[in-house]
């Protein structure tokens, strides 16, 4: 396995110039790679003489610095961004694009597996070629680097700057030796992965999201410390792909934060597909005796001392900020351990200067991100009021099944009591999901009593991302339970479960005396 060990660790190469860059930004060294990374960090590129003065200087190219940058340029206004790794940030290069396109791979293998049911020729063992896996990978994250690239932002007329961002002042940056002045900023530059201060890990390796799409080799066991949603996604996706795998949380559910229900069903899916878990376990120590030998995770759970042994280590446990070396003290910009201060409205300290994105959210999201910017563009831009506190924020981990949630949580809604009423369809009896075989999940929400507006919702199914969007609707217009049972849904499909809820709060409305009442009138027109 020494091609996992050659990618195990911090694989970043940073520029503080646009000079060429003399090594991989990113592994391996194939042509599609190469092409990514001739769009989002040329070698060639000279960065530009900067103007007199912006209107808008974004610091960081991911989603929200991307989403800042082409909102500004296109309302008119005078926008520099600068990026010291690579254009498109964590989504593009590490995160929702390479992670969902090996998830896809690994449904696929999955499915063949499960061809018997279906009436087809049975593929129990089906060969998983690992190596074509992350080529396929590579391949569409290169053609999709396009929509994020230097060429793309520069044609719209932003000027691009490639290297580390330092503020010099209240109104000004300095990156490559040039300084930009500015009316306003963003601060966009994103988060990290975590790394936790566990002994020996850092000598033993590891990988991280964003070193783990570097393999060319499949690890025979992969090790996974983080029962989260990275964690929890790439644990079953290199289970489908090949390798066992074991998951080390240290809370004693998969995915905490979610509803218990999904939580559960999550860990019943793992046990049948041999995922071993190690749930309420804090993690003592990491040993690999030498760069060819397995690595020992010792860790703690239920009182017992356990030694788990694999052939690669992940580490997935949340998110860091960027905020090194940005300068902040120079612009009066207060941090903390979780971020950039900001107000409600994303401003930092500095009136001048706004943040969004991972690098002042605990949503660390690229839909989130995107919604942050566009508060940040109208309210730096024109004197806009806009509250992050408004944004209805829905999230997604792609497991299979997978697990949405919108809004008022489980835990939330039982503090309630009665004021707050759970209603729940289980998949199975929806008949979509009983036609396709995917009858594990159900969908769940939580209404006040009063309106019937719906507080929030949990959808766990295969394609649960995509359902959650309806509820999403619901509560941003807020729309009734009622209404939803009155919503006509095209059959067959898997979002009838959201009408067959609907239909159960329009039942429930039917008090004893009411059903009394329509009972009589009944015999009366008999």
């Amino acid at each position: 396995m020494a091609s996992c060990r050659a990618t195990m660790g911090p694989q970043r190469t940073m520029t503080t110039t646009a000079s060429p860059v003399a090594q991989p930004l990113v592994l391996p060294d194939d042509e599609y790679n190469r092409r990514l990374v001739a769009d989002a960090h040329p070698a060639a590129w000279a960065n530009p003489v900067p103007a007199h003065s912006y209107n808008l200087v974004v610091l960081g190219a991911g989603t929200a610095g991307l989403v800042s940058a082409v909102g500004a340029a296109s309302l008119g206004a005078r926008v520099a961004i600068v990026e010291r790794h690579l254009m498109g940030g964590d989504c593009l290069n590490f995160g929702c694009v390479p992670s969902k396109a090996v998830i896809s791979a690994a449904r696929t293998i999955d499915s063949a597996r499960r061809a018997a049911a279906y009436g087809l020729s049975p593929a129990p063992d089906a060969a998983v070629d690992f190596g074509a896996v992350m080529t396929r990978m590579r391949r569409l994250r290169a053609d999709l680097a396009g929509h994020d690239s230097v060429a793309r932002l520069t044609a719209l007329g932003i000027d691009v700057f490639l290297g580390a961002a330092r503020f010099t002042g209240s109104r000004s940056v300095a990156v490559g030796g040039q300084t930009l002045r500015f009316s306003r900023a963003v601060i966009a530059t994103g988060a990290r992965p975590s790394v936790p201060d566990i002994p020996g890990l850092a000598e033993a390796g590891y990988l991280t999201n964003e070193t783990v799409f570097s393999l060319t080799e499949r690890p025979g066991h992969l090790l996974v410390i983080g029962a989260g949603p990275i964690g929890c996604e790439l644990a079953q996706t290199f289970r489908r792909l090949g390798s066992a795998v074991t998951v080390i949380g240290r809370e004693p559910t998969l995915l905490p934060n979610e509803d218990p229900d999904a939580s559960a069903l999550l860990a019943q899916r793992f046990s049948r597909e041999d995922i071993a878990t190690i749930t309420g376990a804090s993690v003592l120590s990491v040993h690999r005796p030498s760069p060819a030998a397995p690595v020992v995770v010792t860790c703690e759970s239920g009182g017992h001392t356990r030694h788990v042994t694999g052939d690669a280590l992940l580490v997935a446990v949340g998110r860091t900020p960027n905020l090194e070396g940005l300068g902040l003290d120079a612009a009066g910009i207060a941090a903390d351990a979780r971020g950039v201060i900001v107000t409600d409205t994303m401003r930092t300290t500095n009136r001048g200067v706004y943040a969004a994105g991972d690098v002042c959210s605990s949503y660390t999201f690229t839909h989130a991100a995107d919604a942050m910017a566009r508060i940040v563009l109208q309210n730096a831009l024109f004197f806009g009021r806009k509250k992050a506190s408004a944004l209805l924020i829905p999230w997604a981990t792609y497991t299979d099944p997978e697990v949405a949630h919108v809004g008022m949580t489980a835990r939330e809604a039982a503090a309630r009591g009665d004021r707050v009423v759970t209603l729940t369809a289980a998949l199975s009896h929806i008949d979509r999901a009983v036609l396709e075989d995917e009858t594990e999940g159900f969908a769940r929400v939580h209404v006040d009593r009063r309106s019937g507006r719906i507080l929030g919702a949990t959808m766990v199914a295969c394609h649960a991302g995509e359902l959650i969007g309806e509820a999403v609707v619901a509560m941003k217009a807020g729309v009734t339970m009622s209404t939803l049972g009155f919503t006509i849904h095209p059959y067959p499909t898997q979002s009838e479960a959201w009408k067959r809820l609907g239909d159960d709060w329009n039942r429930r409305r039917l008090s004893p005396r009411v059903r009394a009442v329509l009972g009589t009138l009944m015999r009366w027109r008999r």
